[in-house]
């Protein structure tokens, strides 16, 4: 009788225990990725690489200077652009003149105003947030 005690419980604790790992087995779930969010993807990526490398060139850098904005800002406002954003700024680009990168500036200027204007950033000391 106790043997037949000792395998209910042993089978018992087997179970228990095969159940406890049983619900801590993550699911999966696979998908087909279409051509387009590859391509999409990928886009994004080389729009980012695009904007980033503008900040390498030396007038951007006086420029971005003489206004109080640090790279390290730029380049993370960059790292945070969503698709659409990153879509709009490289159509700017190919639409600008070769001496447009002016206008881009500019508009990035623009964008850290209204964003500060927000509250979403605080990169300009002197613009104040209109949310509080």
């Amino acid at each position: 009788m106790s043997k037949l005690s000792l395998f209910r419980r042993l089978a018992a604790v087997l179970a228990v225990f095969h159940v406890l790992m049983v619900v801590q087995v993550p699911l999966a779930s696979a998908a087909m990725i279409g051509t387009v969010e590859v391509l999409a993807q990928q886009q994004q990526q080389v729009d980012r690489q695009q904007l980033l490398s503008m900040l390498d060139d030396q007038g951007v850098q006086d420029k971005l200077q003489a206004m109080g904005v640090e790279r390290s800002q730029v380049e993370a406002r960059i790292g945070n652009l969503t698709s659409a954003e990153l879509a709009q700024f490289n159509q700017q680009l190919q639409d600008a003149p070769a001496g447009g990168i002016l206008g881009i500036i500019v508009l990035f200027l623009v964008i850290f105003i209204i964003t500060d204007m927000l509250c979403a950033t605080d990169i300009f000391s002197f613009i104040k947030c209109i949310n509080r």
